[in-house]
């Protein structure tokens, strides 16, 4: 056995940060703890509407944004056995059967009012939740 099965891979690097760096920034500015748990992206979709509804434009909260879908795609992740994938700059989930996901565009969707956090992962982690 290989150790390489045990590391993430380097793909996973900056997602991961951008996750860590949205949970720490939930719980110290807005006091929401969040828990890399599927339950979790709900409060996560409700936080992107109000953003949304508050009417903040889109470049004011893009890093945000890239920040919830990373942290959706470390839910997906870690529940679901699937890995991060990097190809020209963009960041994708791929899940255990093969498919490829794409939380931050997700997230970017979500802040559009057509699209959903927490979906997207139970679509993604269909029957393969550990």
């Amino acid at each position: 056995m290989t150790t390489q099965q045990q590391t993430r891979p380097h793909a996973a690097g900056r997602p991961v940060r951008w996750a860590a760096d949205t949970v720490a920034a939930m719980r110290e500015g807005a006091r929401l703890r969040l828990d890399y748990s599927a339950r979790s992206l709900w409060r996560v979709d409700r936080v992107i509407e109000e953003i949304h509804r508050e009417g903040t434009p889109y470049a004011a909260v893009r890093g945000v944004l890239r920040g919830f879908g990373a942290y959706a795609g470390e839910v997906i992740v870690r529940e679901g056995g699937a890995e991060w994938w990097a190809t020209g700059g963009e960041h994708w989930v791929r899940t255990v059967d093969g498919r490829l996901w794409d939380p931050i565009d997700e997230a970017r969707r979500c802040f559009g009012g057509h699209g959903s956090l927490r979906l997207l992962c139970r679509d993604a982690l269909g029957g393969f939740r550990h």
